[in-house]
């Protein structure tokens, strides 16, 4: 250890570089990450919020819910299996203010479960950021597709879908609408094999939705190239130092140093750099977390820093190591006669 902390005190330009590389890299990881997590509950925070389970759409459907319907007999099988099951439908419309200004919404309905507000018939409840649109409790709204009005009786937090604000009314007021009386999705905590219909997992179901796979995949790739080219980084680095220092290497095995204690050096500088970086990088995406506007689709959850801590760390230690495999090549005599000449 002291080794290490020696050789980085003499060449501190070098690692200071590095460090500086690596804390570029580690807060635009880490503001990509909270993009990824900002526009996924975005996109389908009415879906995330809901608890593990099963969904069920209807085969024929294929894997689009504005095709699905489930029927009777189909609803019944659900029913058996999980007496909590819950059966709703999603419909992307809008609704105009008393201006006549129209606003996107995701209007969803469901049979009365526990994972959707309960809504009476004449009656819609919002997700709260309409609130700041200059929506309140006890306004009335209108939709073309209905012939009366519909009245805000209260509003919810994080409920999207597709980018766009949720609006649940009762199913009376969706079958006028959209003119069907059969939902589209079911949802069980368990999991039941009904026929006619194709099971999702929580995962499979949100990558349904439109726009969603791409999104994430998208920001998740560009994820995977940063830790990419961190690891890279790493390797170039200690392989170019290492390079350099192939007779002093040499030399310390001549006096007796072990081949193990040249890479606890290396790891210990890796991991040093690493952590010095870490923590300033760490420290400006909380900053930008807990500033972020509103209407800005940023979150970063303790468990995505802690993934991305321990994520670089791991890759620092396998780029180090993978470079300093040339110490081994390091000979005591070469290094002793290069020495002499």
């Amino acid at each position: 250890m002291k080794m290490a902390w020696k050789e980085m005190k003499k060449f501190k330009l070098r690692y200071l570089i590095l460090g500086f590389i690596v804390f570029l890299i580690s807060i635009l990881t880490m503001s990509i990450s909270g993009l990824a997590n900002g526009l996924s509950d975005d996109n389908a925070s009415l879906i995330k919020h809901m608890p593990d389970g099963t969904f069920y759409m209807s085969e024929d459907a294929e894997d689009n819910y504005s095709f699905s319907a489930i029927e009777n007999e189909q609803e019944e099988a659900l029913a058996a299996t999980d007496e909590n099951y819950t059966l709703f439908s999603i419909q992307m419309g809008e609704i105009n203010n008393a201006d006549d200004k129209k606003f996107s919404t995701a209007f969803v309905t469901s049979d009365g479960g526990d994972y959707f507000p309960n809504v009476d018939k004449g009656e819609i409840i919002l997700d709260r950021s309409l609130e700041d649109e200059g929506f309140s409790v006890g306004d009335k709204v209108t939709n073309g597709l209905i012939e009366d009005d519909l009245t805000i009786t209260g509003f919810v937090d994080g409920q999207k879908f597709s980018h766009t604000e949720a609006g649940f009314i009762n199913k009376a007021d969706f079958q006028e609408m959209y003119r069907t009386d059969a939902f589209q999705v079911g949802f069980t905590e368990g999991e039941a094999d009904v026929e006619g219909l194709t099971n999702y997992s929580n995962s499979d179901f949100l990558n349904t939705i439109p726009s969603y796979s791409a999104e994430q995949m998208s920001l998740n790739m560009i994820i995977v190239f940063l830790y990419v080219i961190s690891a890279l980084l790493f390797a170039i680095f200690f392989y170019m130092i290492n390079v350099q220092k192939m007779s002093t290497f040499g030399i310390l095995k001549a006096i007796g140093v072990k081949q193990s204690s040249l890479f606890v050096m290396m790891w210990a500088q890796m991991l040093f750099i690493t952590v010095i970086s870490l923590i300033p990088a760490i420290a400006i995406s909380l900053i930008i977390n807990a500033v972020a506007p509103e209407g800005m689709p940023f979150f970063l959850p303790t468990e995505t820093i802690i993934f991305a801590v321990v994520a670089f760390i791991v890759i620092g230690f396998v780029g180090a190591t993978i470079s300093g495999l040339q110490i081994r090549k390091a000979e005591p005599m070469q290094a002793i006669n290069q020495g002499g000449m």
